[in-house]
């Protein structure tokens, strides 16, 4: 990208706010006035100071250091002497022009062994600098237009330099001991470091070819609060397991905090009788007796099909956070039939052990195994009428696709008048409600359905709810 640094400034600011970073125009005049306070030609220095004015949450600095990276290179070009060397290909090849596979070639085994010392003294600028050597050497195919970085870690396979490493530091002491446990953290911590470096790198070399914004966009996961729970990874379920459970007890603080801001209880017609006598027999000041405690009771049914496989995931995450903050919570879950899942979900149980025990135990299956929400709705109204009550908000998470099968709104229409608020959380984008087979305004209309996609959305429906 080229241009003045107030393009650039005003083209950063403008892909951090897409990406879902929120970053105001106050915050972007505030970056421009810590710029004038920094040397502009260190980098780092430059990057703390956008940091300080613009991110607001430890888990936007992963975006925001991407972003920043693409936007403020630490080169141009190969840059910083990390061109390949024309006298030294990046492969032997063979006599019929194919390379020497990675294990046999000495150039490969040379460069293996910069990056075992590199790792042994934590060198992270030269580091950085072999990584963008790396990249320039192996980081393309011969024939392809476009970077990679996994051949440049099929190359240098890091991982597989950890026993070099331990035996460099150990130095014949004995194994398995603390020792060895920190010497493999610190050194699997510098691997991560340098695979971070190589995808940088790539990630620059990209952008140099096809454009800064377009990288931008391919490279930069939103969010974890805007991340769509069908994209979520492994990685990204745990981190938002740990978000679930401050919403989980949001909602029970707000909820508690109505019951207690609720109306006055019933008139106590002695204690207002007796309180009349100290004027006359006028009852200037009424009594009543306390409010009845309420318990605040919830009700989830969950669809559990290979459709919202992702979603489902989530739900009983927050099934299982809920179930820990309220005594009053039943979880149920279907697919073309029901079946109750509160007895996998009590407190103190490991998640995973419950979501395998739901699996393996629970009757969610009917005939086909395909999602059926009318005959599911039904098994539900047979087997577990007395859950909901005139004490209940009921909680239905789906995509309200039935395979074409019958709706059972009848059945819908009687739980929902039964409970005392009914709402729906739909993870599809509200543009693909009503197509296929999608069934969301005719459930919408019985019961109020809202798309919950993220975290975001699920907070705005909880500040809703509560």
């Amino acid at each position: 990208m080229t241009g003045s640094l107030v393009d650039r400034h005003t083209g950063f600011v403008a892909e951090l706010r897409r990406a879902g970073l929120p970053v105001s125009v106050a915050e972007g005049l505030d970056a421009v006035r810590a710029m004038r306070l920094v040397d502009l030609l260190d980098r780092e220095s430059l990057r703390a100071a956008y940091a300080a004015t613009v991110v607001k949450r430890p888990q936007h600095r992963l975006t925001f250091d991407t972003l920043f990276d693409l936007w403020f290179p630490a080169a141009v070009g190969d840059g910083a002497g990390a061109a390949p060397d024309p006298e030294r290909p990046a492969r032997t090849l063979r006599d019929d022009g194919r390379p020497v596979p990675s294990a046999l070639d000495p150039r490969v085994q040379a460069r293996r062994d910069e990056l075992a010392d590199l790792l042994l003294s934590g060198d992270d600028a030269g580091l950085r600098r072999f990584a963008r050597l790396a990249v320039a050497e192996y980081g393309r195919t011969p024939g392809q237009e476009s970077w990679f970085s996994a051949g440049v870690l099929r190359a240098m396979s890091p991982e597989t330099l950890m026993a070099r490493l331990l035996a460099a530091v150990l130095e014949g002491r004995e194994r398995g001991g603390m020792a060895e446990r920190v010497a493999r953290r610190t050194f699997r911590d510098r691997m991560t470091r340098f695979e971070d470096l190589v995808a940088g790198e790539v990630r620059r070399r990209i952008a140099e070819d096809t454009g800064v914004e377009r990288t931008a966009r391919l490279a930069v996961r939103p969010p974890l609060e805007r991340l769509d729970f069908a994209a979520a990874g492994r990685a990204e379920l745990a981190a938002l397991r740990r978000e679930v459970h401050p919403l989980a007890r949001r909602l029970a603080s707000r909820l508690v905090r109505k019951q207690r801001q609720g109306r006055r209880g019933r008139l106590d017609f002695r204690r207002t009788v007796r309180a009349s006598l100290a004027t006359g027999g006028v009852p200037l000041t009424t009594r009543h007796r306390p409010p009845r405690p309420h318990k605040p009771e919830l009700v989830i049914l969950c669809d559990a099909s290979d459709s919202v496989s992702a979603f489902a995931h989530f739900t009983l995450l927050l099934t299982f956070a809920l179930r820990e903050q309220f005594s009053k919570v039943r979880a149920f879950a279907f697919i073309d039939a029901a079946d109750e899942i509160t007895k996998y979900f009590a407190p103190g149980a490991d998640v995973a052990d419950a979501m395998a025990r739901m699996a393996a135990e629970a009757d969610l299956v009917w005939i086909t195994g395909r999602s059926d929400y009318g005959h599911a709705f039904k098994v539900f109204d047979e087997r577990y009428r007395d859950a909901i009550t005139p004490k209940t908000s009921l909680l239905v998470l789906g995509d309200a696709r039935s395979n074409y099968g019958e709706l059972s709104l009848p059945v819908l229409r009687a739980m929902a008048g039964r409970a005392r608020h009914a709402y729906w959380l739909n993870p599809e984008p509200r543009v693909q409600w009503d197509t296929g087979d999608s069934a969301a305004s005719p459930y919408g209309e019985i019961v109020p359905m809202y798309e919950c996609r993220n975290l975001t959305q699920l907070t705005a429906f909880i500040e809703e709810l509560a």
